[in-house]
């Protein structure tokens, strides 16, 4: 029987990143589980076009970045850049809810947060997204349009309601059973929670 996680993330988020790419990975490997992705907007403050790391931490922005990049090698994730300037991610989770419709959601996640994260892609451009849109087989065309669709948006809003309902204060935030588990954590204690859960080992 194949073991569902939730968790809550956002595409900008290093942390959330870090655990997709290194944890998660191993854990879908060795046990039958499957991520089910809720794109949780984490900085609703910033405003339209983005804001810089110097902005979000004065002074310290230098720092931060390789503060996270450090931590990124640590789980054993090597090129990460984090970029100097923040997206608002409101429109891109908008389109990542189409994704979901489409059923391209993990397709369209992957390439939208390698290209942040390994590209410093513009997650506000209508142009990266639609070509990002067409790298994980959606109409690039239609991205656009989706970006600014109140029906998209609204679900935006909805999935951040529905984790502040459930007590969701900062991401990753994964949901394994009746286990809560907060954080960019070790392998070992989301193994751990699975396996409370009842998850089967892959043979």
């Amino acid at each position: 029987m194949t073991l569902r996680i939730r968790m809550y993330s956002d595409i900008i988020c290093p942390f959330c990143f870090i655990a997709e790419q290194s944890t998660l990975l191993r854990l879908r490997r060795e046990y039958a589980v499957e991520v089910e992705w809720r794109g949780f907007e984490l900085h609703p403050e910033t405003p339209p076009g983005g804001t810089t790391m110097e902005r979000l931490f004065p002074g310290r922005s230098r720092a931060m970045r390789a503060q996270v990049e450090g931590f990124a090698e640590g789980f054993g994730l090597k090129n990460m850049q984090v970029p100097e300037r923040v997206n608002n991610t409101r429109r891109v989770l908008a389109v990542t809810e189409w994704a979901r419709d489409r059923g391209l959601l993990e397709p369209f996640h992957q390439v939208a947060t390698e290209a942040y994260w390994r590209r410093n892609a513009d997650l506000e451009d209508p142009e990266s997204v639609a070509q990002l849109a067409a790298q994980a087989g959606l109409p690039p065309d239609e991205s656009r349009a989706v970006m600014d669709s109140p029906a998209f948006l609204a679900r935006v809003d909805a999935v951040r309601a529905e984790a502040a309902a459930t007590g969701v204060k900062s991401i990753p935030t994964f949901f394994i059973g009746e286990a809560r588990v907060v954080g960019c954590q070790p392998y070992e204690v989301l193994a751990a929670a699975v396996l409370r859960a009842g998850a089967t080992p892959r043979v």
